[in-house]
């Protein structure tokens, strides 16, 4: 593993990495909050997901995070959004290609090869974080940002072992119901919708059987989002909450769009719910 670069933050220390993933057949990098409290033993860590376009860098330096996270002793780990490079798969859409890779593994030509985002989260990343930094990897958290918010809450629900909570700013609800997720998913999985259900937290949710003994799951959704009607449908995963006995707080907010301005605002709450069902 390569370091980039490092520096102070908060009372903390980020540093930016980058390290060649097999999974991702090219080199994936991330960064890495780490709070003054790991210097006395490991602590509790956070996996955030971002949104379509973003990199490892966005939530670092606009989300605002760390200063709570410091607070509470928690890690925050941020990865790339997909797999980049000259000889990786590209598309000249914003939701599709690099910085969109909707954290799945991809089966459809050109994709397959590169596109393996959710082996990455759940296996090549975790190996390359266990081998350099002292996280308590038995006390984890997973979080996201609309695409990654999505992702957040599929992993959460599939690795239920590994995550013991979630929480999801504005996510992608129901991928096999909105554009964004039908464009992603025909490109990357082929055109047999029954292969989509194993990355739509809605159908996850409704097949995963009673979920009244898993932690809460905590959503913020602002409702001057304007892709809140047609892309993102929280009430559909709130419908397949309640069938199953989940228990889901989602806060509609007045006022709040889409941006890291929503994110920075609701960022203390979701890093606070995590450290509570963490302690």
């Amino acid at each position: 593993m390569e370091t980039i670069s490092q520096q102070r933050a908060h009372d903390g220390t980020i540093g930016y990495y980058s390290h060649t993933s097999d999974t991702c057949a090219c080199d994936m990098r991330f960064s890495v909050f780490v709070p003054p409290q790991a210097a006395d033993g490991p602590v509790p860590v956070i996996t955030w997901l971002s949104g379509l376009t973003c990199t490892e860098d966005n939530f670092t330096t606009k989300a605002g995070a760390y200063g709570v996270a410091a607070e509470l002793g928690l890690m925050v780990v941020a990865p790339d959004t997909s797999p980049r490079g000259e000889n990786v798969p590209d598309d000249d859409a914003y939701d599709l290609g690099q910085g969109a890779g909707f954290y799945l593994d991809a089966t459809a030509a050109p994709w397959a090869t590169h596109f393996n985002m959710y082996s990455y989260i759940i296996r090549d990343l975790p190996a390359v974080l266990k081998d350099n930094f002292a996280g308590d990897w038995a006390r984890q958290g997973i979080m996201g940002h609309s695409m990654g918010g999505h992702g957040a809450l599929t992993i959460w629900l599939k690795n239920l072992d590994t995550f013991t909570s979630a929480s999801a700013v504005a996510p992608i609800c129901a991928p096999m119901q909105c554009p964004w997720g039908d464009k992603a998913l025909t490109a990357y999985l082929g055109a047999d919708r029954a292969t989509w259900a194993n990355y739509d937290a809605t159908e996850l949710m409704k097949t995963g059987g009673d979920g009244s003994a898993r932690a809460e799951i905590l959503v913020d959704q602002g409702l001057a989002d304007n892709f809140l009607d047609d892309q993102l449908h929280p009430h559909l995963l709130e419908e397949a909450c309640a069938a199953v006995g989940q228990k889901i707080t989602v806060n509609r907010r007045e006022g709040y769009d889409h941006s890291y301005f929503f994110i920075a605002s609701m960022i203390g709450d979701h890093l606070r719910h995590h450290a509570r069902l963490l302690r």
